[in-house]
């Protein structure tokens, strides 16, 4: 039996590797490996946070609430927006791509994506019969390319993607270059602020007025809960009904939203995990930047894109000189837009950074 055309044909998305497979591969104790590869938070997760999920293990036998009303009024209000401009889900940011694909994505309808950025729109809008048309990120500069994103908008555009700041590259997108695609279609221009936190900068007040604005965040950043999969939307009322219509009804389990719930009002927890990324990140762009082979991009998110073509190495062979010697990094080699010679480095804390920078040095210089 043959799956449909488009699965059949779909390039599978590559993520980072892990710390087990690390470990198993190239025989490195799994308390020495250092993971600076999947963009996760050093600090690790809200004392709140395991507190909680702690308290409410018994409860595991029994489904989720469907209405989600506490952990909606809480990201509301972290947000600054009304509960009514709030969609969450499980499976982190993605299971809300995937429900916007369901909501509004027809066969042969048209989605823009700027070169290099996250994948994972097109794996996933492809599968609901989406057309991936490709605009532009100046990797020069570290900007969007406006003007190619403007061109690339047709009739049947149907999603715009914007991720701000971009990844790979950490670049940010103005506000006045986001207002300006905004009120160029109307089409929804998601704007993915997953990273927003360690930028200081968002765009929720472009909500009012512009009902083509869709944000997209998750918890896995600098909220700590990578593993417990949560992710929210924010838009106006009449956009997020539509996708209440297809969301799966249980798709947050019990105990991601009552870790969610613990983490946001850690208000504290969420000011010092800002804080050390941010720190870490400066420390690895200051660090990086004396190797005269390197040329590291300036970021305001909890990663560094890497330039190694002077370095005559391709990103799969430092790549793998790094995990031999128990540090993993991400071979940028699955994001089109980019070559066999980048890599993108995630923070850590500043004994893991230290060592990483140490072992870098051994192997390029």
């Amino acid at each position: 039996m043959k799956p449909r055309k488009v699965v059949e044909e779909l390039d599978p998305y590559i993520p980072g590797r892990s710390i087990d497979e690390i470990a198993s591969e190239y025989g490195v104790e799994l308390d020495k490996i250092i993971k600076l590869g999947s963009n996760e938070n050093p600090m690790g997760p809200s004392p709140q946070a395991v507190k909680a999920i702690a308290e409410n293990l018994n409860l595991i036998n029994q489904y989720p609430e469907s209405d989600l009303q506490d952990l909606l009024e809480d990201i509301a209000e972290y947000s600054g927006v009304s509960p009514s401009n709030i969609i969450a889900g499980g499976d982190g940011a993605d299971e809300i791509l995937d429900v916007l694909g369901k909501t509004f994505v027809d066969e042969g309808d048209e989605f823009i994506v700027p070169l290099p950025s996250y994948m994972y729109y097109e794996f996933t809008l492809k599968i609901h019969g989406g057309v991936p048309v490709y605009a532009r990120w100046n990797i020069e500069e570290n900007v969007l390319d406006v003007d190619s994103v403007l061109e690339a908008i047709s009739p049947r555009t149907k999603l715009i993607f914007l991720c701000t700041p971009n990844n790979p590259t950490g670049g940010l997108i103005s506000k006045g270059d986001v207002e300006r695609i905004l009120e160029a279609t109307e089409a929804i221009v998601v704007v993915d602020e997953a990273y927003f936190e360690f930028s200081e900068v968002n765009n929720v007040e472009l909500l009012e007025g512009h009902p083509n604005l869709f944000i997209l965040r998750t918890f896995s950043k600098v909220m700590g809960l990578a593993g417990m999969r949560i992710g929210y939307g924010i838009a106006n009322h009449e956009l997020i009904e539509y996708m209440y219509r297809v969301r799966p009804v249980f798709s947050i389990t019990k105990l991601s939203q009552v870790a969610a719930r613990a983490t946001l009002k850690d208000k504290e927890y969420i000011r010092e995990s800002t804080k050390l990324s941010i720190a870490s990140r400066e420390y690895l762009y200051h660090e990086m930047s004396k190797f005269k082979t390197l040329r590291v991009f300036p970021s305001k998110s909890n990663y560094l894109l890497v330039d190694l073509h002077k370095t005559g190495m391709k990103a799969k062979d430092l790549t793998t000189a790094l995990m031999k010697r128990g540090v993993i990094v991400r071979d940028c080699t699955s994001f089109k837009g980019l070559d066999e010679y980048w890599i993108r480095v995630s923070v850590g804390t500043m004994e893991e950074d230290e060592r990483f920078i140490e072992i870098l040095r051994g192997i390029v210089e």
